[in-house]
C-alpha cells in the first residue's frame, strides 16, 4: 500500500485530501497540531495520526521517524494567511508567523522526509501554494511574500532533484471556501470572513483541491505536473470576481 503524509490535516484542504487519498488506496499519516481532530480523521480513514508543529525541527524529526524508511507522497499543506494590513501598516509578527508556517514549515518537513521519498523509487512532493504566490494584491503583502517563497522553493527543489526519482508539484488555488482560512485571516470575525465569498455562486471547496492533488499524485511516475493553478469560474484574478446581487 502506498503511503502519504499530509500536513495541516486537521481541517480544510488537508482533511479533504487525506480522505481522498485514503479512498485512492493510500495509507495516510495525518499530521497537525490538533491531536483530537487528526485522531478522529485517522480513525475514519484507517490512517495514522501524528501530532506535529511543522515549524519545530524536533517534532518534524519525530514525524520522519514515525513515517519510516520509505514514503510515496508528501503534501505540504500546512500554512495560512493572517491579517489584511498594508505593507506600511504591517504587523511584523504576523509576517514572521506566516513565513514560519508556510515557508520554514514546508522546508523542514521536506528536508526530513526527502530521504524516504527518494528511497521509495517514485516519490512525489506536492506543495500547497496559492495564486498569491504568483500575483500580488493590496492588503496581502505578508501572505503573498510567503507564498512567493513557497513557489520559489518548489521550483528550486525541482532543479536540485533533477535526476532523482522524486516529482515536485505546486498546487496554486484561488478562492477556496473552507471552514477556517478566511476566519483565521480576519482574526475570527465571521462577518468579514463571510463577506469574502458574498455573491459568489460557487467558490471552490476543499474537495476540489483534494481531487486535483490526488490526480497529480496518481499520474504515471514519469509525468511531473510542475504547476497547477485552480480558480473558480467566477474568479478571473484576485481583484476580478463575479458577484451576483
Amino acid at each position: 500500500m502506498p503511503t502519504a503524509v499530509v500536513t495541516g490535516a486537521s481541517s480544510g484542504i488537508g482533511a479533504a485530501t487525506a480522505r481522498t487519498l485514503a479512498a485512492a488506496g493510500y495509507h495516510v499519516f495525518c499530521v497537525a497540531r490538533r491531536t483530537e481532530r487528526i485522531e478522529a480523521l485517522a480513525a475514519e480513514i484507517a490512517g495514522t495520526a501524528v501530532t506535529c508543529d511543522v515549524t519545530d525541527e524536533t517534532q518534524v524529526a519525530a514525524l520522519a521517524s514515525r513515517v519510516g524508511p520509505t514514503l510515496d507522497l508528501l503534501l505540504n499543506n500546512a500554512g495560512g494567511a493572517i491579517g489584511t494590513d498594508t505593507v506600511a501598516g504591517a504587523d511584523a509578527d504576523q509576517w514572521r508567523q506566516m513565513y514560519e508556517v508556510n515557508v520554514i514549515g514546508t522546508l523542514l518537513v521536506t528536508k526530513a522526509l526527502l530521504p524516504a521519498l527518494v528511497a521509495s523509487g517514485a516519490g512525489t512532493v506536492v506543495n500547497l501554494g496559492s495564486i498569491a504566490g504568483h500575483l500580488t494584491y493590496e492588503g496581502g503583502g505578508g501572505y503573498t511574500a510567503a507564498k512567493h517563497g513557497v513557489a520559489a522553493m518548489t521550483e528550486t527543489l525541482r532543479l536540485e532533484l533533477n535526476g532523482q526519482p522524486v516529482r515536485i508539484t505546486e498546487i496554486a488555488p484561488g478562492m477556496v471556501r473552507t471552514d477556517e482560512f478566511s476566519l483565521n485571516r480576519f482574526g475570527g470575525d465571521a462577518s468579514k470572513a463571510d463577506a469574502v465569498y458574498s455573491g459568489v455562486r460557487e467558490p471552490l471547496v476543499a474537495e476540489d483541491i483534494a481531487d486535483a492533488i490526488t490526480w497529480v499524485a496518481t499520474r504515471p511516475a514519469h509525468v511531473n505536473i510542475d504547476l497547477l493553478v485552480i480558480k473558480p469560474l467566477a474568479q478571473a484574478a484576485p481583484h476580478k470576481i463575479h458577484r451576483e446581487s
